[in-house]
């Protein structure tokens, strides 16, 4: 499974999106630091009910957990725009 999958399937089972995208912008970063496999660089677009009531620090920390360290830990670049 790709990061981009592990991602997408994490995302959706913690907090069943009506709307998400997760895009590969490794490639845009080939020769920078950080670039390894190919698969380094996400952003991610998620809209969920879930996420109304919450802080932008609060939904960041909220996709954080939902991630893993593990799975965090092997990207090195993670953008997020989160609305609820």
């Amino acid at each position: 499974m790709s990061k981009a999958e592990e991602i997408r399937a994490r995302l959706e089972a913690a907090f069943a999106p009506r709307f998400l995208e997760v895009v590969n912008e490794s490639e845009k970063h080939r020769g920078h630091a950080g670039y390894s496999d190919g698969e380094s660089h996400f952003r991610v677009v998620i809209s969920a009910p879930v996420f109304a009531g919450m802080s932008r620090i609060e939904r960041h920390r909220a996709v954080n957990r939902a991630l893993g360290a593990e799975l965090l830990g092997r990207i090195h670049a993670l953008a997020l725009e989160i609305s609820g």
